[in-house]
């Protein structure tokens, strides 16, 4: 679906057009072009899928090394590299093409105090590192990674907190503190990613906490609001009132959401109210409210569009011109993962908005369960690997015909 057109049609003027494979593929070799298409047709199978994630789980826990397999394929194509600086030449290649990165340090979370602080110290590097390198405009942080699970649930409503608890759960505070105030000491805006329902109650709490601290001046903390949760609409309209009678800006990221199916089945198994949308287009048309309604509060209001949707993409664009909001607002970015969607980073960039890729980095064994995520949400989402597909296929053919 594709927003109606208008005399002095803006995206006639402005060239956006996402069927654009020679703007998408821009920076990919033929090479690139070659792997990318072979990775999508295995993931369009969804028995390899349905094999290969436990396996590769299996092998993961055993350090059994699959790391000569994974390396120059998925991984290459879905991460940026193991370290910050390994991450560099990725980070390079996708600003020749104006679309900026934003480096995720993707291990996932562990409970012990040892792998805590490991992950907390390695954020810190990537939020100095962001803040020293203009095509990084953003840190990003998943908060499980920063307290222990059983406490963030019982904190967020589970059951009444003990003594111990409490304790953890200023401890995550303090982590969470530390990460934003570096991240404004280092003027780089910050992202506190969104967890599974159980987990988000105290998330936000913390995240608003936050905002109240440092969002004086502009946004620089940004919470996230998964739009396949039925609640989210009245969460953010109440988060715009707290911000405005606080006077503090809110920044805002909006994703569909990327934990439906244990979602569900948690909520079925423990009898309790399902938290997720009754259907697909009930998700659509919140996202896309939640995008109108922070843009009638774009004063104090900052949007992370993140979404492979083209016509969320399309639509926060149109918003943007019928305010007459220019394309390079700081005040709104588009995204889509690092190796998806280029059709929309590359044509969206290309006509001037503010785009950038969510670039995961980390040792091939630890990101393992990320990219089995990309794998299954590629497979769940209808007609996303398809999409993918025909559109490397048009671009493979286009260069098979220019060079004929």
């Amino acid at each position: 679906m594709v927003p109606k057109n208008r005399s002095n049609d803006f995206f006639t003027m402005m060239k956006i057009d996402f069927e654009d494979t020679r703007t998408a593929f821009s920076i990919k070799s033929n090479r690139d072009l070659r792997r990318a298409y072979t990775l999508f047709k295995l993931i369009s199978y969804p028995i390899l899928v349905k094999i290969g994630n436990p396996v590769i789980q299996v092998c993961s826990a055993l350090r059994i090394p699959i790391g000569w397999i994974v390396k120059p394929t998925a991984f290459k194509h879905f991460v940026g590299g193991e370290t910050l600086k390994a991450c560099q030449p990725a980070v390079e290649k996708l600003k020749t093409a104006n679309v900026y990165s934003i480096l995720d340090y993707s291990v996932e979370g562990k409970d012990s105090d040892k792998a805590i602080e490991a992950a907390l110290q390695e954020t810190l590097r990537a939020v100095k590192h962001a803040g020293n390198n203009p095509d990084i405009p953003f840190a990003v942080f998943k908060p499980t990674a920063f307290g222990n699970s059983r406490v963030l649930e019982i904190l967020s409503g589970a059951s009444l907190p003990d003594k111990e608890v409490i304790q953890e759960g200023e401890k995550f505070r303090s982590r969470i503190e530390q990460l934003c105030k570096t991240a404004f000491d280092n003027d780089v805006p910050i992202m506190i990613d969104a967890e599974d329902t159980f987990y988000q109650n105290f998330i936000d709490q913390v995240a608003i906490d936050m905002m109240r601290k440092y969002n004086y001046k502009k946004a620089i903390v940004f919470n996230t609001y998964q739009m396949y949760r039925h609640d989210r609409i009245g969460i953010l309209e109440a988060d715009i009132k707290t911000a405005r009678d606080e006077h503090f800006y809110l920044g805002a990221k909006f994703v569909r959401g990327a934990y439906m199916e244990r979602e569900r089945e948690r909520a079925r198994k423990l009898r309790y109210n399902d938290p997720i949308q009754p259907d697909r287009e009930s998700t659509d048309r919140d996202y896309n409210l939640a995008l109108k309604i922070s843009m009638d509060n774009i004063d104090v209001v900052s949007i992370f569009n993140g979404t492979h949707n083209e016509y969320s993409s399309m639509y926060l664009a149109e918003l943007m011109t019928d305010r007459e909001i220019k394309p390079g607002d700081k005040r709104i970015w588009f995204s889509q993962l690092y190796g998806m969607s280029e059709h929309i980073s590359f044509n969206l960039a290309n006509a001037g908005f503010n785009v950038a890729k969510y670039v995961p980095y980390g040792p091939v064994r630890f990101v393992l369960p990320y990219l089995m995520r990309r794998v299954e949400e590629n497979t769940s989402v209808k007609g996303q690997t398809g999409r993918e597909l025909s559109l490397i296929k048009k671009e493979i053919q286009r260069r098979k015909t220019n060079d004929s």
